[in-house]
């Protein structure tokens, strides 16, 4: 601790906040409570920047099963089943330790899915790293996504999509966003509040130790700085065959009725279990921190209490259950030790060997910390560097190849490729076959389909407008294999919000987030806020991550997103205004500032509605979105993956007065690459813009038409692995 700071300083809270702990506790905090409330009372969990800004998204629905304030949101997708996922960050742990950070980011996601009593079936991950010719983004872009595979594949549950964006902005803080999709009867489901005053409290799974202690306080709550290796004591370890036995042993006690209510072990470890569960249920919890199961001697109580070490559930038990809750834990070979029990008055103490040694009201610790209000004011100009790669007026065949091979674009199989997405015999469309994951559900007689998007340099040029991009993408590649949107989780990934600009841009993203929801009619059913995402050189691009499950009946009906025909027409259906503002193309020409066009929303929401229909009804050979790059890129993709090439113009969008460049990499919602038989797309109303055939991507753009072959462009596309490895 630094000489003169006090304690309560070191561990992140204000002089106003301690202040008003001791007020609450009506005496100052031992080191036990203030550990607790230090947890509690910090960003990471408290949201205490983002709560009052959260309550204007709409979180009701006919299908919704659970929504925020559970470990996981839930719809209904019929037949007596649910759905259940969520999304959350592991940034600033990946940002000091890579493999263990992205590992137990998923790990963490997976028990936030079985708490709820879901069988977690799928893995989807948000990554954002700096640019690729960084030594320390290779590092930690290899890191993450071995860690990824490691806990997902040893698990056995199959990673089925995700994203990854290379930007300047966060080479220091890199984003690692984990999603997991549970599947359920909606009957077992089980929530987390405490219940039955005399009940037991059982811990289960793995022993406790010193890891990860202090990280949601010391380390997520905090900017990144320099000397953050020194850190790295506050990142977990974990341990995916532990939690394979633990999500065995869950499941069979929730299918056995022994549990009154389940919570996971994350974020402040017990503190926040026990306290949330508490607070849930209105009533008290005590716990003797002797009984808990260590795997490092001489722990103080504070050090068990806040621990976040992996691998670990936390239950309510009725007295005359728990020794048969603890043979189940035994037969899975998974830990457990009764630790506690619920209590009447509100009120949590901490002993140690019956010894009282922290007490203090539920209310004032978990719902006590002061919820503020922000000052934004939108920067007067762009606040981000720029830097050129690419000089204008480069010719048309070396644009489209340049975007082609930007690692924002290219590729991703080298990262798909170390992950297992098949296993569990669910998938039905692998990454990159198609614009959404798309899962069969035998049980309930239909399929999901599951996207997770965001542009955090678009919402950077216009933080509300951005975002209400970033749910539109999600509800196009939804409407691409042919599902309708059920609910939304997102992870709010922005920098200081005590700092003007940041506030603004968090405010402005909370706005459009929920604009786009109540337009289209999507509830958000939960989600995850990581705040102070700066390092050194300033903060990240504002990067609002959203996730929407949708539901169709026929997974035999989807569409992928390659051409798959010689002679088949090619057509773009939906309001598609290509624009460069906040483009690919512009990042690489330094042109990054202020400002993006505003979606007609209503327009891209018919659109998706009219591209559903057709793919339920099996009329399409393929469906792409038009997404970053703009038309050309799309066109390539679709031709790349299909391995046939095109003849295709965008005459028509120079006919709305598009510019030629715009025409060609213009990017903005609402534009679907579609190919078929021609009448049907012409009965679909789609412009038609071409063929597929032949050797060569060829697209007329007037004095900017171009044509390259299909070869040049996939080795383009698929150079991903060279640039991550430095080598190219």
């Amino acid at each position: 601790m630094t000489v003169g700071t006090p304690k309560y300083r070191e561990l992140g809270l204000t002089d106003s906040e301690y202040e008003l702990i001791v007020e609450k506790l009506g005496r100052e905090p031992n080191d036990v409570e203030l550990a607790m409330f230090s947890l509690l009372w910090s960003e990471h969990c408290a949201y205490k920047h983002s709560r009052k800004l959260l309550r204007r998204l709409p979180t009701e629905g006919e299908r919704v099963v659970m929504g925020p304030g559970e470990n996981a949101g839930a719809v209904d997708v019929g037949n007596g089943y649910a759905v259940a996922f969520k999304v959350e960050s592991h940034n600033h742990p990946s940002a000091v330790e890579p493999f263990q950070g992205a590992a137990t980011g998923v790990g963490g996601i997976m028990r936030d899915v079985f708490a709820i009593g879901a069988r977690p079936i799928a893995i989807l991950d948000s990554l954002r790293f700096g640019e690729l010719d960084s030594v320390r983004s290779r590092h930690l872009l290899d890191g993450a996504v071995r860690g990824i595979g490691h806990y997902g594949n040893s698990i056995g549950v199959a990673t089925v999509g995700g994203e990854i964006y290379f930007e300047e902005p966060y080479e220091h803080n890199c984003l690692v966003n984990a999603m997991c999709i549970g599947f359920a009867k909606t009957a077992d489901m089980v929530r987390a509040a405490a219940a039955g005053v005399g009940n037991s409290i059982v811990l289960m799974g793995a022993s406790t130790g010193r890891d990860g202690i202090g990280g949601a306080s010391v380390l997520a709550s905090a900017e990144l700085g320099e000397g953050d290796e020194a850190k790295r004591p506050t990142v977990q370890i974990g341990d995916p065959f532990e939690e394979s036995k633990l999500l065995e042993c869950c499941l069979e006690l929730l299918e056995k009725g022994l549990l009154v209510s389940l919570q996971d072990l994350g974020a402040a470890g017990l503190t926040s279990s026990a306290g949330e569960m508490a607070s849930a249920g209105g009533v008290g919890i005590d716990i003797d921190v002797a009984r808990v199961p260590l795997r490092e001697a001489d722990m103080e109580p504070f050090e068990i209490m806040v621990s976040e070490s992996q691998e670990r559930m936390l239950a309510v038990v009725e007295p005359g259950r728990v020794e048969e809750v603890r043979a189940i834990c035994g037969k899975w070979q998974t830990g457990s030790a009764e630790i506690g029990a619920v209590t009447e008055g509100g009120r949590i103490r901490i002993l140690r060997d019956g010894e009282v040694v922290g007490e203090m009201p539920v209310g004032a610790l978990v719902d006590g910390c002061p919820l503020y209000d922000l000052d934004p004011v939108e920067p007067e100009g762009w606040i981000y560097g720029n830097r050129e790669t690419l000089a204008a007026g480069a010719a048309p065949e070396r644009e489209l190849l340049s975007l082609l091979s930007s690692p924002n674009i290219a590729s991703k199989r080298w990262a798909f490729e170390q992950y297992d997405s098949i296993v569990g015999s669910r998938t039905v469309r692998r990454p990159e076959q198609a614009d959404a994951a798309v899962l069969q559900l035998p049980e309930a007689g239909n399929a999901i389909a599951v996207s997770i998007d965001g542009n955090g340099r678009r919402v950077a040029c216009d933080p509300y407008e951005g975002t209400i991009e970033a749910v539109l993408e999600c509800a196009q590649n939804l409407a691409c294999v042919g599902a309708e949107p059920l609910g939304l989780t997102n992870c709010l990934n922005f920098g200081n919000p005590e700092k003007p600009a940041g506030a603004w841009q968090l405010d402005r993203a909370v706005s459009g987030l929920a604009d786009a929801c109540n337009a289209l009619g999507v509830p958000v059913v939960g989600g995850n806020v990581s705040l102070y995402n700066e390092g050194p050189d300033g903060p990240i691009y504002p990067t609002p991550v959203v996730a929407m499950v949708g539901e169709l009946p026929d997974p035999e009906q989807v569409a992928g997103n390659a051409f798959v025909r010689e002679g088949d027409a090619i057509g773009l259906v939906g309001p598609f205004e290509p624009s460069l503002a906040g483009s690919e193309l512009a990042k690489q020409r330094g042109e990054l500032k202020m400002g993006l066009p505003r979606p007609d929303v209503a327009s891209v929401a018919a659109a998706c509605e009219l591209v559903r229909t057709a793919v339920r009804a099996g009329k399409l050979a393929s469906v792409h979105d038009v997404s970053d790059g703009g038309l050309a890129v799309a066109v390539a993709e679709s031709a790349i993956a299909g391995g046939i090439g095109c003849e295709t113009n965008v005459e028509h969008l120079r006919e709305r007065g598009a510019q030629p460049e715009e025409a060609l990499f213009g990017e903005g919602p609402g534009g679907f690459l579609v190919s078929g038989d021609r009448a049907t797309l012409e009965e679909l109303g789609a412009v038609l813009i071409g063929t597929v055939g032949g050797e060569q991507i060829a697209i007329g753009a007037g004095d900017r038409s171009l044509s390259i072959s299909l070869t040049t462009a996939r080795d383009a596309w698929q150079s991903l692995p060279r640039q991550a490895a430095g080598v190219g």
